[in-house]
């Protein structure tokens, strides 16, 4: 298994971060990483979500939302074409914090045979856009 894990603390409400997540129709308007989130937010949805490398490169993969715990928690696991190969898991953990902040952490799981072969690459080529959507999102979430 591999993972990547990044976090940021957020000027702001559990219920900001919460709406502008949850909200996929304006992916696109804010965030650098994740350019495109298509379906339901709601548990056991199927949506498909676009991603694009700090390097240009374009990804469109259609995961399943398996947990939906309002001003808490969002993920959503894929699978490559043929299970077991490769499967993400992406999670997002909010977290409020006693100086009435928010704690926003972003993960991906990762397991499958193929994680062996090129997981140290994947790391590389997701961590920075990881950083750049926290970032994005904390700027979306103090200024509105």
């Amino acid at each position: 298994m591999k993972s990547i894990e990044t976090h940021i603390i957020v000027d702001c409400t559990p219920e900001k971060i919460w709406d502008i997540l949850t909200n996929f129709e304006e992916y696109e308007l804010w965030n650098p990483f994740m350019t495109k989130v298509e379906g339901d937010a709601k548990l056991g949805a199927k949506i498909k979500v676009q991603i694009r490398t700090m390097r240009g490169k374009q990804r469109i993969y259609h995961p399943i939302i398996t947990r939906f715990e309002i001003n808490k928690e969002l993920r959503w696991k894929g699978k490559s074409f043929l299970p077991g190969i490769f499967d993400g898991e992406r999670i997002f953990l909010i977290d409020k914090s006693a100086d009435n902040k928010v704690a926003f952490f972003h993960k991906e799981l990762f397991s499958g045979l193929g994680v062996k072969l090129i997981g140290n690459k994947l790391a590389e080529n997701l961590s920075e856009g990881f950083e750049k959507m926290n970032l994005a999102l904390k700027k979306r979430a103090e200024n509105s």
